[in-house]
């Protein structure tokens, strides 16, 4: 089987690499807009050769691993593949994509979100195991068809995933708690501390809490802004609901209701046991 993967940043890097552990792929080709991201996944193995989009339509399985606006765009130059063809997109919001794609290859189409990532982008950011003992929710697959559910199921566990199914809006709005709230509170943290502190203070007085909230921080503004935007109205939502749990600490550290804190922080320390 014939892979083509569009994107050949983290998540497209990676991806080609796990594949290239599996007996299920004989040969993976990639395409990217950026040239100089083409040059550096061929030089570092990501896959075996870098051909046109026009090549990427005849491969066996296809894989969006691209900003959602992109996906929605590539979807539309896709309408004129084989019925055979498999096409699957990472993307980290799922009801715009499907909503946007085109009936003639709705079949064709698995919508998928990997839960998985590093702060880190480009060809250079790949790891082998990015994808191994990761989640993968697949959405909406009562309208593709048997051939390509099949496909994904069998490639996403050959890579080590386990694979979840779910309904796009329900996606969207647990995404928008679990991934997306928390890269607006480090972007937000970041520029916080940025804007209250020099370089030199931030450097020496910067610990581990600081560092593991700040982390998600160094992740592509541009990838962000784009779910951010796609997510829109879900995202909103999980903001308000966070600005009120950050009210009421606000309001028992002015009141001075350290046993009502000291309980409100109890309360979140169970969430490691569900972790």
């Amino acid at each position: 089987m014939t892979v083509g993967i569009v994107g050949l940043g983290l998540m497209g890097g990676s991806l080609g690499l796990a594949l290239q552990r599996t007996k299920l792929v004989t040969k993976i080709v990639g395409f990217d807009r950026n040239l100089s991201h083409c040059e550096e996944a061929l030089k570092l193995g990501l896959v075996h050769e870098i051909v046109s989009f026009d090549d990427i339509k005849t491969c066996d399985m296809i894989f969006l691993a691209i900003p959602v606006v992109g996906i929605i765009h590539v979807l539309q130059e896709l309408k004129d593949i084989s019925e055979k063809t498999t096409i699957i997109d990472l993307g980290s919001t799922k009801e715009e994509i499907i909503k946007a794609t085109p009936a003639q290859i709705r079949k064709n189409f698995i919508a998928a979100h990997p839960m998985t990532g590093t702060e880190k982008f480009g060809p250079s950011a790949a790891i082998p195991d990015l994808y191994h003992d990761k989640i993968v929710v697949l959405c909406d697959t009562d309208n593709s068809g048997d051939l390509h559910k099949n496909r994904a199921i069998q490639i996403f566990s050959h890579i080590g995933m386990k694979i979840v199914f779910m309904d796009p809006a329900a996606h969207d709005d647990h995404a928008s708690f679990i991934s997306h709230l928390p890269h607006a509170i480090s972007y937000a943290l970041a520029n916080t501390v940025m804007g209250q502190e020099d370089p030199k203070s931030i450097l020496s007085l910067a610990a581990g809490g600081f560092r593991d909230m700040s982390r998600v921080a160094k992740s592509s503004p541009l990838m962000w802004a784009d779910i951010f935007k796609q997510n829109r109205t879900n995202l909103l939502h999980s903001i308000e609901i966070f600005e009120q749990e950050l009210t009421k600490s606000k309001k028992m550290i002015e009141d001075e209701d350290w046993q009502g804190l000291e309980a409100w922080m109890s309360k979140a320390t169970t969430l490691h046991k569900i972790l």
